[in-house]
């Protein structure tokens, strides 16, 4: 068998139920490194005649096709496994193509290497999920949670064992050992994994939302059950075997025991000797590492799965900074992006198509198993769900998402295979599905859930409908602490006191690394607040807002949160606290700071991508406050506010008056009005009219307030009355003008850089004009109907 001189010789002995047995006779000393392209060729040293050229040849390809179909599928909504899968039906025997081009990159024996090195992807990859799981939810969650992972667990378990003899019989052929196919397949199809479940999620962008949550609680406590029914029944299959307790299973409880109970408070103590917001030193984590490792490879002396050991390790270390986001930081671009992909499109190219036949017994019981145990489970959890009076949409996507399979369990199907424990024919079939069924939940899941929907307002929550004597409800977000002072300063316009208080809750967003599972922390202020306090992420913002509380002496109730999230789902934790609280409105800070000299001096693009999101989905309105100058308390603050019409201005000239009622506060409201006499008044203009006659007469008793009206040409003039204003005010106030063209702002369109501060802020903000006066721009809640 001409197999490119790869080994010595290889010969083909017979092929019995789909399996061929080679006699293999291989070079020594074997060639690992050739001698090049052009040389060699005699001695045997070509490229392709040697181990690594042919390893790094494979792994370009497999590279080259996965980012080639992962370009259109991205386009169709489909995650990245769907491409690294079909990448190996593509190259393996499934597509009867290039036969000799696959002979000559993949020769026989060269795919037990690439094989071996892809599998510390795997390894990696689970150890990094569970160094992300949070421990302490296990603790945390509620009954519901656990009755929906033990019976979605167990309900097809029972169904399915009433009918292991004749699934025995089905599935036995090919296979060693009787029975061992119908019990992988009735396990694997009826346990949960956290790490694939985490990992959709994640890649649905609904981590953070309720959904995610949930299921992500769900799948952590399935994780677990289903570990200790595989290991439960693993121990009772050597027990019946052996008539006793077998050594392995006593050693490897004893390695658990170790791992939680010893490990883990080491690494407790480890971080607390670790100074603040600094990264645990490399010697304890390449000890951490090198422990994994061995670990995995204790794991299969002790006839357990490879990776058992390193997942309850990783489970047992603690997540996110210091040390949980330094392993995963150095872990994860080797592991998780370069290995990973690489065991996934070799698992699948170990299917085969052409063995199947559908009018094959085996291939229909494996259907009949696998359609059966998915719609058992997604009925038990939909059931569940809708007991627990969980919405019908979000039950069924409860359901699917639970119902998901991956990477784990590709990885289980090709550890039994690889033990002959399944057939290639049932392994091609399962296989098969996984990646059907994956595509299906996120596109079920896709039409199915959007977390964005229960913010859309349909009911209004802003400044314009309060009452003049209600308690105002406020959402303020922090990112560092040079957002504590300005933000206070912008809650200050509110005029709050003991007769008309406002409550704020205070939101520290923190980016998620080293975790899987976001965290949303309430903090209650009570007296005596530890400066030692054991959230240290937050403890200045707390203590800063808590001085600001006591000041106001009754006047302003400040609720702090912590709430630790990916960035590009930080918006979900603020628009749900706001709908929580029912907030008139949300105050962000920009993603631009300003030195003293006008200069830009760091600038956050996760803060900006939060900020425009927030303008499209927040519940209530939205202020982004543009800090270029802290006002101080003991002088007045001179405030501007300029109206040209429309509800984002209307809602700013509300927080205009609120704030003139501190009589330190000295307002110059600017009407812009358009110089065109024979326009029309529609509807919108006829409000604004009324909106300015009602905040004069308001406002008329009121010495430090002055209402200047400015009549304009056109775009050209107003760029000129900007400039002229600037050094008169401390304080703009101004509405984004979401979605209004206007001819006295189309000239200031040329200069727009940043679009969620609408024209006017915009330019206000911008670096040349020199402006040294603060920003407030003001978008009232956008109603859908």
């Amino acid at each position: 068998m001409d197999v490119n001189k790869f080994f010595a010789s290889v010969d083909l002995l017979n092929v019995d139920t789909h399996r061929a047995k080679y006699n293999v006779c291989i070079h020594i000393p074997p060639h690992i490194v050739s001698d090049g392209i052009w040389g060699g060729h005699n001695s045997q040293g070509s490229p392709l005649r040697s181990s690594f050229p042919v390893f790094l040849l494979q792994v370009i390809i497999i590279y080259t096709v996965t980012r080639a179909l992962h370009f259109p599928l991205k386009k169709l909504g489909l995650p990245v496994i769907i491409s690294q899968m079909m990448a190996g039906l593509i190259i393996g025997p499934s597509l009867n193509i290039w036969v000799e081009y696959k002979i000559a990159l993949f020769p026989y024996g060269s795919q037990d290497t690439l094989a071996t090195i892809a599998s510390l992807g795997y390894l990696l990859f689970v150890f990094e999920n569970g160094v992300k799981s949070d421990f302490h939810m296990i603790a945390r969650v509620g009954k519901k949670v656990w009755l929906i992972a033990l019976v979605g667990l167990l309900l097809p378990l029972l169904i399915g064992s009433t009918h292991l003899p004749d699934l025995s019989k089905a599935l036995n052929y090919g296979v060693d050992d009787k029975n061992h196919s119908a019990v992988v397949v009735l396990l694997t199809q009826n346990t949960t994994s956290f790490s694939v479940i985490a990992s959709v999620l994640n890649e649905l962008k609904i981590l953070n939302s309720e959904l995610g949550r949930l299921t992500l609680a769900c799948a952590l406590v399935g994780d677990i059950l289903s570990n200790l029914l595989t290991f439960s029944a693993a121990s009772l299959d050597i027990y019946q075997q052996k008539g006793g307790v077998d050594i392995n299973s006593v050693f490897f409880i004893v390695l658990v025991i170790i791992i939680f109970f010893v490990y883990r408070p080491i690494t407790m103590r480890l971080i607390e000797r670790t100074p603040e917001r600094q990264e645990v030193e490399d010697i304890y984590i390449n000890i951490i590492i090198g422990i994994l490792f061995v670990l995995g490879w204790c794991s299969m002396p002790l006839k357990q799965e490879f990776i058992i050991l390193p997942f309850l390790f990783g489970l047992a270390t603690p997540a996110g900074p210091p040390l949980g986001s330094s392993l995963v930081k150095r872990i994860h671009v080797f592991g998780i992006e370069f290995l990973l992909p690489i065991f996934i499109t070799t698992s699948a190219m170990n299917i085969n198509l052409g063995l199947l036949k559908f009018s094959s017994f085996t291939t229909f019981v494996t259907l009949e198993v696998v359609f059966l145990s998915h719609l058992t489970r997604m009925v038990a959890y939909t059931a569940l769900s809708l007991l627990f009076k969980i919405p019908l949409r979000d039950a069924i996507s409860l359901a699917f998402l639970l119902n998901c399979k991956g990477v784990v369990e590709v990885a289980m199907y090709g550890s039994a295979l690889e033990k002959h424990d399944v057939s290639p024919e049932v392994y091609t079939v399962v296989v098969t599905l996984i990646m059907i069924t994956h595509t299906i939940v996120h596109w079920m899941v896709k039409s199915l859930y959007d977390p964005s929907r229960k913010y859309a307002g349909f009911k209004r929550r802003n400044i314009s409908s309060l009452k003049p004597d209600s308690n105002m409800r406020m959402v303020v977000c922090i990112h560092k602490q040079h957002h504590i002072i300005p933000i206070m300063r912008a809650l200050d316009l509110c005029s709050p006191t003991p007769q008309y208080p406002i409550t704020v809750d205070v939101l520290h967003l923190i980016e998620l690394v080293g975790r899987s599972s976001p965290i949303f922390t309430s903090h209650r202020l009570k007296k005596g607040v530890s400066s030692h306090s054991r959230n240290s992420y937050s403890e200045n913002v707390i203590l800063a807002f808590k001085i600001y509380e006591d000041e106001k002496l009754g006047a302003t109730s400040i609720l702090p949160y912590t709430a630790m999230s990916p960035p590009m789902l930080m918006h979900e934790d603020v628009c749900h606290l706001a709908l929580d609280k029912v907030a008139s409105i949300i105050i962000l800070p920009f993603h631009r700071k300003w030195s003293i000299d006008g200069k830009i001096e760091h600038e956050d693009k996760t803060a900006r991508s939060l900020n425009c999101k927030l303008m499209e989905k927040a519940p209530c309105t939205v202020g982004i406050l543009v800090t270029r100058f802290i006002h101080q308390r003991d002088s007045p603050l001179r405030l501007a506010m300029i109206f040209l019409g429309g509800n984002d201005d209307r809602e700013a000239l509300c927080l205009a008056n609120r704030a003139a009622k501190d009589s330190s506060v000295n307002l110059v409201v600017y009407a812009i009005t358009n110089n065109d006499t024979n326009s029309f008044l529609d509807n919108d203009t006829m409000v604004d009219i009324a909106t300015l006659k009602d905040a004069k007469k308001q406002c008329s008793g009121l010495k430090n307030v002055v209402y200047k009206e400015i009549l304009v040409e056109g775009g050209a003039q107003i760029a000129s009355i900007l400039h002229q204003m600037v050094d008169d005010h401390d304080f703009f106030i101004v509405g984004r003008r979401h979605g209004i063209d206007s001819p006295q702002t189309k000239k200031l369109q040329e200069w727009s850089e940043f679009s969620e501060l609408g024209l006017i802020g915009d330019f206000l903000a911008s670096t040349d004009l020199d402006c040294k006066s603060s920003v407030l721009v003001v978008q009232q809640q956008q109603l859908y109907h």
